[in-house]
């Protein structure tokens, strides 16, 4: 089929909420709806991941290793921690993955 006889992409439809527009998209193929030949790849500069402050209580012999692991990796120890806790729940999941802080 030429470029000039290919069928033009349906309408996306209004959706009332983002409920009803994750079923819509859960049962409709985005390639009826989307030219993906003019797509244009997203950036997102500022995007960072929330995060929330927490006091944690550690014994200070465990928090000077952390730190001398952390210096040795010439990183800081809190994100050093962050990776430890992420690879630590990844692996309790079954997720076998790298995980970054």
């Amino acid at each position: 089929m030429s470029a000039r006889n290919k069928p033009a992409k349906k309408p996306i439809p209004h959706f009332a909420t983002e409920d009803e527009e994750r079923d819509f998209w859960r049962t409709h193929d985005t390639v009826e709806y989307f030219d993906y030949n003019k797509a244009v790849r997203a950036t997102f500069p500022e995007l960072r991941p929330s995060t929330t402050t927490i006091s944690l209580r550690l014994p200070a012999s465990r928090l000077e290793e952390l730190k001398t692991l952390a210096n040795e990796r010439d990183v800081p120890y809190q994100s050093l921690m962050k990776v430890f806790l992420a690879e630590r729940i990844a692996c309790e999941r079954g997720i076998p993955r790298k995980v970054s802080a």
